[in-house]
């Protein structure tokens, strides 16, 4: 599948092991102490200065853009990923990996132009990963037919806005959600 938005990673083997240490620093800090986080922290934990923090990612703004991309990446991936799987195996792989690219999307949506081409082409690019694996499903009977997949993410994404004790208790609540997705009659 094609996506529109992608990251421009470095050509240098180094350099991209240096970026992607970075996104991933980056994806736990944010997690872990949102938008606000230290930058020291985030280059600390990719195992480099500051300086090449900001070579990669001259303002705030570009990492937060850069890790929401990332994340969308890998998203597209596992869509890619289960498509042999069986239809339900498939979208439930999907879905469980959603939610944490909802997580992160959390720490940092305030920190992102929903109305930019960036943020509507990632948005594009999820939902033509996910789609085809929900359609799959659905049309092999492992979804109800009065569920749209707009409907699916939209519970998915309203379960990962909760608190919750630990992620045992996400994980339980999303599989009870998961359970009302299928026929009843299976």
């Amino acid at each position: 599948m094609e996506r529109t938005a992608v990251l421009r990673r470095p050509q240098r083997a180094d350099a991209r092991r240096n970026y992607d240490a970075l996104l991933a620093a980056a994806r736990e800090v944010f997690a872990e102490k949102g938008t606000e986080a230290s930058l020291e922290e985030i280059a600390r934990r990719a195992g480099v200065g500051i300086g090449t923090l900001y070579r990669n990612f001259p303002a705030r703004q570009d990492l937060f853009e850069a890790v929401y991309v990332g994340e969308i990446e890998q998203l597209c991936d596992v869509a890619d990923e289960v498509g042999e799987l069986p239809p339900w195996d498939a979208l439930e792989t999907w879905l469980r990996r959603f939610v944490g690219f909802a997580a992160t999307k959390r720490a940092i949506k305030e920190a992102l132009n929903t109305e930019s081409a960036m943020f509507l082409s990632c948005r594009a690019d999820m939902y033509a990963a996910g789609r085809p694996l929900f359609a799959r499903a659905q049309e092999a009977g492992a979804v109800r037919p009065d569920t749209s997949f707009d409907d699916v993410l939209r519970m998915v994404s309203g379960i990962t806005a909760g608190a919750y004790t630990d992620d045992a208790q996400r994980d339980r609540v999303l599989a009870m959600a998961l359970d009302g997705v299928r026929p009843h009659n299976r």
